[in-house]
Parts: structure tokens; C-alpha cells; sequence
């Protein structure tokens, strides 16, 4: 008997090994009923079989056994897709999916040899049983996946959210116990409040920037208007306030006016500049440079001090991504590896280019902003 007909003819026999197996994959099926158990794997066997049954060209076969088989127009949702969706929401992780499928694989090839001996087993039938179970793992896992990064980002979305209020209620709280002048002691302690609260509202902010541009929005700009060199000389005068034994350059050339978001490239600086003082040596100065031309205008950040190797250079602008000295005496601060990742979102959604470059006498970081490329 071939293994399609065989498949089709002792379902309920696979069906119940499945159904055992999946029972062992705890916690998430400790509570689970028999049909929830063998969710879709009906569907699944039945889609194999059909394959098995199909013909199919060598190039067809090799690209399924790599889980790039052609999707079918009709179809929505494979049953292989649908599976890894209620796996992932009733608790299973992705090895016990992947495991599912390879118990499934062990059971029916065990199965249908052993009501073929001691006949010989067609190989073909083999090959393809693995090609097609091969293509559904593909499948399942993808989708699992998406699921679980769906899932994710929608919880963080909604932690920042829910974040906000109790943050702003201990900086108000702060800010009013300063105004108290209740004595040092409390206006010294009121300081740490508002200085705590400014960092987690930076971290916070990093926080949803991220979420968004995970969530396929991308950062929310609002254009206007602006004289660049102005907007980035406040910014470091803040940066200067915070950081009073750092040295901060700037130097302006060309014309800084465009159509840009402002308050979104002072938190492109910003990120910059706290990048170049953690990492760059601390009795350097930190230059922006800033240079205008027709059509664009560059921002140059540089630091002098050790050089980004080169491997940690081609990733510098990965998402949670921090540096092989993150642990040093300033990162008391703290951070989430997010810093140059939003910098990069930011000149994205101006249609801009962020690039680093790297030696060992010096470290920048070069932002290019066309000049009124943005829609008021």
C-alpha cells in the first residue's frame, strides 16, 4: 500500500499517537481536551496525502523540502498555519511545536513500515512524506512566529501606555516638592526624583519608538519649518546642563533651514552624543558638526577613542544591540541598546541616511537629511 493510501485509510491510528504525544508537551497541555490536542492535524495528514499524490516536478520537490512551496490562491491559511496560530495561543513555545512535527514524522513512517513487512518500502514515498512534512514544519514555525512577535509587540505596546500616568504622577509629585523649599534634604531628594523620572521618561520614550517601528508604523514625525542649527545648539545646551565635565562642540557652515521634525532630531542628537560621551575618551570634546548645501544638510558627530570593531560596526544600528563596553562606569545610567536603532528610524522617516564609520583615531556617526523632502 503506498503511504498516501496508507495515511488516509489509518488516520485515527496516527491521529491517537499525536494526540498522545502533544499531552506530553506541559504545561501547555495540561488542561487541554483530546480535540484541542489534535487540532488541525487531521487536516494537516490529509493535505500531505493529497501532496503525496500529486505530481510534482524535481524543482517543485526541492524547494518544498526547503518549506518554499508555492502557496495556493485560494487558500487564506494552510491547516499548518492555523496549528502553529492555537499553539501559540494556548502556550506551547516553538520547540514543542517543532516537536510535534518530528513525533508525527517517526509515527507514521514506523506505522506504515510495519504493515508493509516484509515487503520492501517505496523510497519515493519516503522522500516525498519528508518533503511535505518538511513544508508544514516550514509553515507552522513561520507563522508561529509571527504570532509570538505580534503578541509581543502588542504587550509592550500597551505596558508603555499604561506607564505613563503613574511616571507622570512622580514627576509632578517632584516637581512640587522642589518648589517647597522645604529644606536640602527634601529639595536634594525631590532632584533625584526629577532627574530618575526624566530618565525613565527617556527610557519609556525609547520604549514605544521602538514598539512602533516593530509594529511596521515607523516614527511618527511632525514636520515644520526650522533653522537646524538652532534646534541642535538647545538640545546640547541641555546635553551640556547634564553633563558639565564633558566638552560639547558645535560648528555650523552652509545654510541649516529645512522641513523637518525638530523635536525629533534633537532625540536623534541626543542619542548620538549620549552614545559618543559613554564610549568615546572622556578627555576629548564630542563635535557636531553640522554643514548645509543645496539640497541637503549633514550632521556629523565625532568622538575620539577606542575604534568599534568591525563586526560590532555592520550591526551598530540593530535594535537592542549595546556595545562591548556597556558595563563601564557610565553606564549607570542605564539603556536598552535602542539609542542609535531610533536615531536610524528617525533619519528613516525623514528620508534620510544614517552611517558609521569607525579607526583608530577617531569614531562618527553621519546623518544626511534632504532638505524639504517632507510633506507640511
Amino acid at each position: 500500500m503506498r503511504l498516501a493510501d496508507f495515511i488516509l485509510r489509518d488516520m485515527e491510528p496516527i491521529l491517537a499517537q499525536w494526540e498522545t504525544f502533544a499531552g506530553t508537551l506541559l504545561p501547555a497541555a495540561a488542561n487541554m481536551e483530546p480535540r484541542a490536542l489534535r487540532n488541525h492535524a487531521e487536516q494537516i495528514l490529509h493535505a500531505v496525502a493529497k501532496d503525496l499524490r500529486t505530481s510534482q516536478s524535481s524543482e517543485v520537490q526541492r524547494e518544498k523540502s526547503m518549506g518554499r512551496a508555492p502557496r495556493l490562491l485560494e487558500a487564506t491559511e494552510t491547516a499548518a498555519q492555523t496549528h502553529a496560530l492555537l499553539r501559540a495561543r494556548a502556550g506551547f513555545n516553538i520547540n514543542q511545536l517543532a516537536a510535534e512535527y518530528r513525533a508525527l514524522r517517526a509515527s507514521v513512517l514506523r506505522l506504515w513500515m510495519d504493515h508493509r513487512a516484509p515487503q520492501a518500502v517505496d523510497l519515493d514515498d519516503v522522500i516525498r512524506f519528508n518533503e511535505a512534512i518538511d513544508q508544514a514544519l516550514a509553515e507552522s514555525v513561520n507563522f508561529f512566529s509571527a504570532q509570538v512577535e505580534q503578541s509581543r509587540n502588542l504587550l509592550l505596546g500597551m505596558l508603555g501606555h499604561d506607564m505613563r500616568n503613574p511616571l507622570q504622577a512622580i514627576q509632578v509629585t517632584a516637581s512640587y516638592l522642589a518648589a517647597l523649599n522645604a529644606g536640602e534634604r527634601v529639595s536634594a531628594a525631590a532632584a533625584r526624583l526629577i532627574r530618575s523620572g526624566a530618565r525613565m521618561q527617556s527610557l519609556l520614550d525609547d520604549f514605544s519608538d521602538f514598539n512602533r517601528s516593530r509594529l511596521g508604523l515607523g516614527i511618527n514625525v511632525m514636520p515644520t519649518h526650522v533653522d537646524l542649527a538652532d534646534v541642535l545648539a538647545d538640545e546640547l545646551d541641555e546635553l551640556r546642563a547634564v553633563h558639565p565635565d564633558r566638552k560639547l562642540e558645535l560648528q555650523v557652515s552652509g545654510d541649516s533651514k529645512g522641513i523637518w521634525d525638530g523635536q525629533r532630531l534633537q532625540q536623534l542628537l541626543q542619542n548620538l552624543v549620549l552614545n559618543a560621551i559613554k564610549y568615546g575618551a572622556q578627555d576629548s570634546p564630542v563635535r557636531v558638526v553640522v554643514t548645509g548645501n543645496a539640497t541637503h544638510v549633514r550632521i556629523d558627530v565625532c568622538n575620539c577613542g577606542p575604534a568599534i570593531e568591525r563586526v560590532t560596526l555592520a550591526h551598530i544600528f540593530d535594535p537592542l544591540t549595546r556595545g562591548a563596553n556597556s558595563q563601564g562606569t557610565n553606564d549607570k545610567a542605564g539603556n536598552l541598546g535602542l539609542g542609535l536603532y531610533i536615531a536610524s528610524e528617525i533619519a528613516k522617516a525623514h528620508h534620510g541616511a544614517i552611517e558609521a564609520r569607525s579607526d583608530g583615531t577617531e569614531t562618527s556617526f553621519s546623518v544626511l537629511l534632504p532638505r524639504a523632502d517632507l510633506a507640511i
